[in-house]
């Protein structure tokens, strides 16, 4: 019995060693990826920062004949989709040059008790339709919705958001000024991005793409859609064969689908529409896992019309690196795991905490493209103020947020399909 524990003891070991000597080579061999994408965040903030504005809505043209416009709102069991309505009845736009569908596929009869009254105070301006359940996600909403459009132009909004008076003429000039034009999509902007700690974190996540990566996206006029305050032509997508269904993110997979055939895309980085950031820990999570997941679903479906396709190099590098952007969460995370185990598996002795520190900073270095960026992206939304709180925040909520990221691209990896799941909005606690 004596015999077998040193025994034991020296399988420990080497398993130990074994263990130690991997991780600390996959720890070396990711800082390549990890410092890669910190600087192609950080030369991408530079980037944008040296271009040129090119304000497209101080182009205002006499338009006596403006198009006929469909507004849809598709929603699943959220009231303040009716928030959302008021303010497109609002519209500084001819008032019989437009609709509105509310595409309720709610399994809520209170919910859509509520939609019918309102609708029911509007009979000439809102339609409500109905699939029964909610088949295909958004897409299949969207969907079902275009039956029923009579508009030559397609507006789509996400039920949170709330458009201002003057965003329906500014988001269809650009049809009217260009028929090349198939989509036009607008900046966003936030109800709620103060709220606590994870709402200036989703806020400061989508603010990077709004502020740094769309406007380069924009030069080398390869931007994408974003699902909400986005418009599209009708017969684009009815040419396109619609939305793609179950698809959870099916505004990136149409915009590649439009410039793969031609379309052109107008980002109006101007023209900005308000809408809410999830404002706890589990739905910025579902949020950033959906995300994810749909966005590297999208270059798995399109990845051969990217690299082959009739895309200068320019404008593949710009859609690769954003589709591929969220890998490097997924790097990183592996790099902290890693580098973490390779540290306590290592020779034993005394903790030394300068070195775990200084290891801790260089890592840190290595990686802070995104949270550079980031920080840069709140300076020019003139909310630099909540830099401290984006810092904790990222420290914090960010590590949460980081494992839903990475659950939504193993998931896309191996093909195991993921369910749209509802996040809360403040909207729908309102009274209505």
């Amino acid at each position: 019995m004596h015999e077998i524990f040193p025994l034991i003891l020296e399988k420990l070991l080497l398993v130990k060693l074994f263990t130690h000597n991997t991780t600390l080579f996959l720890y070396n061999a990711l800082m390549i990826p990890v410092l890669f994408f910190s600087l192609y965040f950080l030369i991408t903030c530079f980037r944008t920062l040296t271009l040129k504005s090119s304000p497209q809505l101080s182009i205002k043209p006499k338009i006596k004949n403006w198009p006929f416009v469909t507004i849809q709102i598709p929603t699943f069991n959220e009231i303040v989709a009716i928030r959302c309505a008021k303010k497109c009845l609002n519209f500084n736009y001819p008032s019989n040059k437009f609709e509105i569908i509310i595409g309720d596929d709610s399994n809520n009869k209170n919910v859509s008790r509520k939609i019918d009254k309102f609708a029911n105070q509007h009979p000439n301006k809102i339609k409500v339709t109905r699939r029964g359940l909610n088949v295909g996600f958004k897409a299949g909403n969207l969907n079902h919705m275009i039956k029923y459009s009579k508009g030559e132009i397609i507006i789509i909004f996400d039920s949170d958001f709330i458009p201002g008076k003057n965003f329906l003429e500014a988001i269809v000039k650009p049809f009217i000024n260009d028929k090349k034009v198939g989509c036009v999509q607008a900046r966003w902007g936030f109800i709620n991005p103060n709220q606590n700690l994870v709402t200036i974190l989703a806020s400061s996540t989508i603010l990077f793409y709004h502020r740094i990566v769309a406007p380069l996206n924009k030069r080398f006029n390869v931007p994408l859609l974003f699902g909400s305050g986005m418009a599209i032509r009708k017969k684009n997508i009815e040419k396109l064969g619609g939305w793609q269904e179950w698809s959870l993110t099916e505004d990136v997979e149409f915009a590649l689908k439009s410039l793969r055939n031609g379309y052109k895309t107008i980002y109006l980085d101007d023209l900005v529409v308000k809408g809410e950031v999830p404002f706890t820990v589990k739905d910025l999570k579902k949020q950033q896992k959906k995300w994810a997941y749909g966005t590297f679903n999208a270059f798995i479906d399109h990845w051969r019309g990217i690299i082959f396709g009739n895309f200068s190099i320019n404008q593949k590098i710009c859609i690769i690196t954003t589709l591929l952007g969220y890998f490097s969460t997924l790097f990183l995370a592996l790099f902290i795991i890693f580098g973490l185990v390779s540290f306590w598996t290592g020779n034993p002795e005394p903790f030394n905490i300068q070195r775990f520190l200084s290891e801790s900073i260089r890592s840190i270095a290595i990686s802070s493209g995104f949270l550079i960026s980031s920080i840069i992206a709140l300076k020019m939304e003139n909310c630099g103020k909540n830099i401290g709180k984006l810092i904790v925040s990222c420290f914090s909520v960010g590590f949460v947020v980081t494992l839903g990221i990475c659950q939504g691209l193993i998931n896309s990896i191996i093909g195991k399909r993921m369910n749209w799941d509802m996040i809360q909005k403040k909207g729908n606690n309102l009274k209505k």
